[in-house]
Parts: C-alpha cells; structure tokens; sequence
C-alpha cells in the first residue's frame, strides 16, 4: 500500500513541477514581450466643428 501512495504522489510532483514550470515560462514570456513593445501613445482626434450652411 505505501508503495502506490508513494507511485501517487511522485505521479502529483511531476504533474505539479510541469505545470510550474509551463506557467513560469508563460510569465516570463508575457513580460519579455511586453518589454519589447513600444509603449503606445494615445491619439488625439482634432475635431473640427462645421457650421451648416442653408441655401
């Protein structure tokens, strides 16, 4: 019986330290690219008001 708890729970570690680390590389993935982009400057719309003209 301690032989299948310990088959488990080496089954759990492994299954658990791929998961950190898939999600570890995720994160440092996410930040290196969102080093790379350029910052985004925000765009400003001149509007132009327009008078109607009648006829």
């Amino acid at each position: 019986m301690t032989d299948l708890l310990n088959l488990a729970m080496l089954i759990c570690a492994a299954v658990g330290s791929m998961a950190f680390g898939i999600l570890a590389a995720y994160g440092i993935l996410r930040v290196g690219f969102a080093l790379l982009r350029t910052p985004q400057r925000p765009t400003t719309v001149k509007a132009r008001t327009e008078t109607a003209r009648v006829s």
